[in-house]
């Protein structure tokens, strides 16, 4: 007697049957990009854009300061393996160059910042007399702290989403619809912050900080920044810069002044014992803080600063 097969073999067949015809995803038929970003803001943004089609590692993580960041050989194996490199430009990341030639990487890493109108370095805090100070910004250079501007960040994203097409012209569409999302994102966090100092007077705004970090915010949000040092960590602040600071902020009754997450506080601490000013706590200018702090994201970042800086100058 010949047996029949039984019905719900048959269904089981037929379901494995067009499991195999179905279209695999993109995690499915081939591995991420591999992504580099030379520092954590920047990582966030190339994960915005990116998405799951992406990996991306950091180079200088969160809480660690990229102007005095040096490779290790653990960074070079990274940047090799990477299909696209991602760097801020505008002088930054001074060590770049040189991790690129030790990689042998054969690509140019893209500049974010391609297109961003530069602010000059002001600076006029640290002393270059003795010519002892081997720093990448000297005066009348781009500051490179661009990202404290958000519209500058939605530039950022716009170069991004370019970056990633160019080697991953499959994804291109995921890309542009994320860059365009999170554009959105961004351009309801510059209102934001707008808004938040429309309701302080113009002459109230000003704000002691570690080193001159915020530039472009101060362009973008009417915000006076004063800093013992210049645009990089690595320079150092001189006593007549400091003295100067000093009668300053006593003579204005400046009373918002700030430690940098990756500044040494001690500066600032001794600042605030001449003047009388008590530290109103921590900004985040180069790095985020780790996934669990207040300034995990960009967006986080940007908000968590403008809360704090604005509760300081109204004296909450």
């Amino acid at each position: 007697m010949k047996l029949q097969p039984r019905r719900h073999t048959i269904a089981a067949l037929a379901a494995i049957g067009a499991l195999a015809f179905q279209p695999l995803t993109h995690a499915q038929t081939s591995a991420p990009v591999k992504a580099v970003a030379s520092f954590s803001i920047l990582g966030d943004l190339v994960r915005q854009v990116g998405g799951e089609r992406v990996q991306v590692d950091v180079l200088v993580g969160p809480g660690a300061d990229a102007h005095v960041f040096q490779p290790s050989p653990s960074h070079a194996k990274q940047v090799a393996q990477a299909q696209v490199v991602f760097a801020n430009g505008l002088g930054f990341e001074g060590w770049m160059q040189r991790l690129l030639d030790s990689a042998g990487y054969q690509g140019k890493p893209v500049l974010v910042s391609q297109g961003i109108q530069p602010v000059r370095s002001p600076g006029d805090h640290h002393d270059h007399k003795g010519g002892k100070h081997d720093h990448h910004h000297h005066h009348g250079e781009a500051d490179p702290h661009a990202w404290q501007a958000v519209p500058n960040v939605i530039t950022y994203v716009a170069n991004i989403a370019k970056g990633l097409c160019a080697v991953d012209a499959a994804g291109c569409d995921t890309y542009q619809n994320n860059a365009g999302a999170y554009t959105g994102q961004l351009r309801a966090l510059d209102a934001e912050i707008k808004a938040t100092w429309a309701t302080i007077p113009a002459a109230q705004r000003k704000l002691i900080t570690s080193h001159d970090a915020f530039g472009y915010y101060a362009r973008a949000y009417g915000v006076k920044f004063l800093a013992p040092q210049g645009v990089s960590t690595d320079s150092e602040a001189s006593a007549k810069g400091v003295a100067q600071l000093v009668r300053q902020i006593k003579k204005e009754k400046i009373k918002a002044l700030f430690v940098e997450s990756i500044s040494d506080p001690r500066l600032i601490e001794q600042i605030g014992r001449e003047t009388g000013v008590k530290p109103a706590g921590e900004l985040f200018s180069d790095a985020l803080s780790d996934a669990s702090g207040p300034a995990g994201t960009y967006v986080a970042m940007m908000r968590t600063n403008t809360q704090a800086m604005a509760q300081a100058i109204r004296g909450r």
